[in-house]
């Protein structure tokens, strides 16, 4: 009898373990939960999205306020067309700014939402104007070395 109880409890604490690392898992992958069922959303053009993925997070001020849902190839402008769920709780001006970010020196990139000061808001199915693609640390290594060898 005492054996069946010990098996229990130890079979609990592997359950409650292995519970534990799929949540931290789903945490470090960024691919939590988020509510997209009160969302509306947004489009944007880059000419470079970098390591730009799906589910990737929309942030205002360091805000989570969306995540990306698709990155496609416009056929018609040869650019990436990224797809945005943004929360209805955050509503932005038309003239705001998306700009691809890194979260530090190499870490994920994310877009980074630059409110302007427009009266009229962006609605379900519009397109930010304005945008900014990712910067690809290749090209500025190749910047840094083509301006210091023109220097010299």
């Amino acid at each position: 009898m005492e054996r069946t109880t010990l098996d229990l409890w130890v079979g609990a604490f592997v359950v409650a373990g292995l519970a534990a690392l799929v949540v931290l898992a789903l945490k470090v992958g960024n691919l939590s939960t988020y509510n997209v069922s009160e969302s509306y959303e947004l489009q944007a053009h880059f000419t470079n999205v970098g390591g730009l993925k799906p589910t990737a997070s929309v942030r205002s001020s360091g805000v989570l306020v969306g995540r990306v849902t698709s990155i496609v190839l416009d056929t018609e402008r040869y650019e990436a067309k990224v797809t945005m769920s943004i929360d209805k709780r955050y509503q932005f001006p038309k003239d705001t700014f998306a700009n691809i970010l890194t979260s530090g020196l190499l870490g994920e990139q994310y877009i980074g939402l630059l409110p302007g000061g427009d009266d009229a808001m962006l609605k379900n199915g519009d397109e930010f104007k304005k945008t900014q693609s990712a910067v690809v640390l290749e090209d500025l290594i190749g910047k840094f070395f083509t301006t210091s060898v023109d220097a010299k």
